[in-house]
C-alpha cells in the first residue's frame, strides 16, 4: 500500500502519496550515489546557489520559499537515477520563467545544453494567447517537440507536475480540478509511455484523490479493509508458491503488491461493480534470473491452481512499446476467488518499475532516442507529425489520442507487429506502414477474409492491405481512424487536395476576367505591378492569389495589375 499521510487540504481526506518536505542539497546528492551515477559536486553546488538566489524570496502558496520546489524536482530526478544534466535542469527548470534570469545567463553560467533543455521545459507565456486552452495546448507542442530531440525535457517535467500534484492542496478548487485532469490525460498517459510505472501510478493516485476526493476516501478504506481480513489468504497462497517453486528447484523471489487505487476505480467503472464485488486488488510477482524460469515458472503455478480462460498474456514474447516485458496470468485460489501473477526477469522487473530511468542506467545516458528505442518511437512520430499540424490545440488533441494506454498488437502477413489504441482500423494499419499504403487503401485482409475500411482491429489480427492506385481519400474517413498519423495524413491530402481545386477555379475565373478586357495571362503574371501587389498583400505566389479566388475571398477580379495586349 502507498504510504499515507494526513493533508491539510479542506477535504480532510489523506493524500495518497507520501511527500518528504525537508529535503536538503545533501539528499539529492545520496540519490546519485545511490544509482551510482557520476556528478561534479562543485557543479551541481553553484547550480544550486544560483537557483536559490534567483527565487529569492519568492514564496509558494503554501508559504514555504519557492525555491523548495526546484530542490524537491531535483531529488525526483536523482531518486529516479537519472543523471547530474538531468538534476541540473531540475534545479533551474523555473528560473526562465519565474525570475528575471535570461536564458543567455544560463548558456554563459552552465552550457548551452543545460540552457535549452531548461528552455525546452519553459511554458509558453499566458499572455501570447487570448485563451489559456490555447497557451497550454502549445506549451505542450513545446514541450513534446523539445522531448522529442531530448529526452530529458519530459523527463525533468514529469518530476515538476509530481511534486506540484504532492503540493497541489494548497491550490484553488477549480484549479486543482483543471490541473488534475491535465495530469490524467497527458501527464500520466506520458509516463505510462516511458515505461514509467511509479511514476505514473502516483500521478494517477494523486489526480483521482484531487478530482474524487469521496470516492477515493471510500475506495481505499474498503481496499484497506479487504487487505487485512484477506491477509491470511494471501500468506497461504504467497507460502504456497515458495514450496511449490523450491520442489521445482527454481530460484525466485516472490512479493505481492496492492493494485493502484485509479487502477482499481477505472476497473470497477468499466465493469460496472462496487469494491465489495471486486477480488481481484491482489497481484503476486514471481522474479527470477531467466526467461526459461519463467515460463517454468508459469508451468508450475498452472498446474497449482485453475487459469481463467482468456487472462493470459504473454508480454515476454511481446513486448509493450514502452519495453515492459512479464508474463501475466489469473488464477483461482481454492475460495474461488481470482488472484493474479505476474513472472518477470529481475531486468524486466527494474524497466517495469521505473522505465526509462532503468533503460537509461543501462545505456550510460544517452540523451537522444535511437532507431531501436522502441519506447521512443511515438515521440520520433510526433516530431515528424506536428509538421502537418499548425493549430496547437489540434496538435494537444492528436497527441491525446497517441498517449492512450489501452493496446492492441497487429501483424503483418510477414510477422511483422505493430501497436495501435484499441478501435484501430485498416485504414490506421495502413497508413500506419506507408502513407501512399493508406491514400490508396480500398479494403484490408484480416486474417485472410476481406472486410470493411471501418473494421475494429483485433489483438492478434493478421492483416494485409488492398489498394487501388485510382482511389483516394475521402473525408469520411476522418469519422472512423483511431490514430493521430491517420487523422492528420488524411486531413493534409484533403486541404491539399481542396486548395489544387481552388486554384484550377480560382484561375479559370481569373482568365474569364481578362479575356473581357483583352488581357492575356501570360502578360497579367509577369507584370511587376502584380508582383508589387501581391508583396503588399503578403500573398506568396499567383497560386495562392488563384486559390484565394477560387475560395470566394475576391469579389472584384477587374484586372488592375497589367496593361491591356495581344492575347496570349
Amino acid at each position: 500500500m502507498p504510504n499515507l499521510r494526513r493533508s491539510p487540504s479542506s477535504t480532510h481526506f489523506e493524500l495518497p502519496v507520501q511527500v518528504r518536505e525537508d529535503v536538503q542539497f545533501e539528499d539529492v546528492l545520496e540519490g546519485l550515489k545511490l544509482h551510482d551515477r557520476g556528478y561534479d559536486e562543485a557543479f551541481l553546488r553553484s547550480i544550486y546557489e544560483f537557483s536559490r538566489q534567483t527565487h529569492g524570496e519568492q514564496v509558494r502558496r503554501s508559504g514555504r520559499p519557492y525555491f523548495t520546489h526546484p530542490l524537491h524536482v531535483a531529488f525526483i530526478l536523482a531518486h529516479l537515477g537519472f543523471d547530474e544534466t538531468c538534476v541540473a535542469v531540475g534545479l533551474l527548470h523555473d528560473v526562465l520563467e519565474d525570475t528575471l534570469a535570461e536564458r543567455q545567463e544560463v548558456a554563459d553560467k552552465f552550457g548551452e545544453e543545460i540552457a535549452q533543455l531548461v528552455d525546452g521545459v519553459t511554458k509558453i507565456g499566458r499572455h501570447s494567447y487570448v485563451r489559456r486552452d490555447q497557451a497550454q495546448a502549445e506549451t505542450f507542442r513545446k514541450l513534446i517537440l523539445a522531448s522529442a530531440k531530448d529526452i530529458r525535457v519530459i523527463l525533468v517535467k514529469l518530476a515538476d507536475r509530481l511534486h506540484n500534484m504532492q503540493t497541489l492542496e494548497h491550490m484553488p478548487v477549480e484549479s486543482r480540478r483543471r490541473i488534475a485532469r491535465e495530469t490524467l490525460e497527458i501527464y500520466a498517459p506520458t509516463a505510462h509511455r516511458l515505461g514509467m510505472s511509479k511514476v505514473q501510478g502516483d500521478l494517477q493516485d494523486l489526480a483521482f484523490y484531487h478530482l474524487h476526493p469521496q470516492e477515493f476516501s471510500e475506495l481505499r478504506n474498503q481496499i484497506q479493509q479487504k487487505v487485512k481480513h484477506g491477509r491470511q489468504a494471501t500468506d497461504k497462497i504467497r507460502t504456497h508458491l515458495v514450496s511449490l517453486l523450491t520442489d521445482a528447484g527454481i530460484e525466485a523471489e516472490i512479493s505481492f503488491r496492492v493494485k493502484r487505487f485509479y487502477s482499481i476505480y477505472q476497473k470497477m467503472r468499466r465493469q460496472g461493480i462496487d469494491p465489495s464485488q471486486l477480488y481481484d486488488y491482489i497481484a503476486f510477482r514471481i522474479v527470477t534470473p531467466s526467461v526459461r524460469d519463467c515460463y517454468a515458472c508459469l508451468g508450475v503455478v498452472h498446474q497449482a491452481w485453475r487459469p481463467v480462460p482468456g487472462r493470459f498474456k504473454d508480454y515476454i514474447a511481446m513486448p509493450k512499446p514502452n519495453l515492459y516485458q512479464s508474463l501475466h496470468t489469473t488464477l483461482v485460489s481454492p475460495s474461488g476467488e481470482p488472484f493474479e501473477v505476474q513472472i518477470r526477469t529481475r531486468e524486466m522487473d527494474l524497466i517495469a518499475e521505473d522505465g526509462i530511468a532503468a533503460h537509461w542506467r543501462y545505456k550510460e545516458g544517452d540523451s537522444e532516442p535511437t532507431e531501436t528505442d522502441q519506447s521512443f518511437s511515438w515521440l520520433r512520430q510526433l516530431l515528424e507529425w506536428q509538421k502537418d499540424v499548425q493549430d496547437p490545440r489540434t496538435f494537444l488533441n492528436s497527441l491525446k489520442i497517441d498517449l492512450y494506454p489501452d493496446e492492441v498488437y497487429i501483424f503483418t502477413p510477414k510477422g511483422d507487429v505493430f501497436s495501435f489504441p484499441r478501435g484501430a482500423t485498416p485504414l490506421d494499419f495502413a497508413y500506419k506502414i506507408h502513407t501512399d499504403l493508406g491514400h490508396h487503401c480500398v479494403g484490408a485482409r484480416i486474417n485472410g477474409k476481406l472486410e470493411p475500411l471501418r473494421s475494429e482491429l483485433k489483438n492478434g489480427d493478421i492483416v494485409e492491405i488492398v489498394t487501388n492506385p485510382s482511389r483516394f481519400p475521402s473525408r469520411d474517413w476522418l469519422s472512423f481512424v483511431a490514430t493521430s498519423r491517420a487523422k492528420t495524413k488524411i486531413r493534409q491530402w484533403l486541404n491539399t487536395e481542396q486548395k489544387q481545386r481552388a486554384i484550377e477555379i480560382g484561375k479559370r475565373l481569373v482568365e474569364r476576367e481578362l479575356k473581357k478586357h483583352k488581357v492575356g495571362i501570360k502578360r497579367f503574371l509577369d507584370s511587376d505591378s502584380l508582383v508589387e501587389y501581391l508583396t503588399a498583400e503578403g500573398i506568396a505566389r499567383p497560386e495562392d492569389l488563384f486559390a484565394s479566388v477560387g475560395y470566394g475571398k475576391w469579389q472584384d477580379l477587374r484586372p488592375t495589375h497589367a496593361e491591356p495586349g495581344p492575347d496570349e
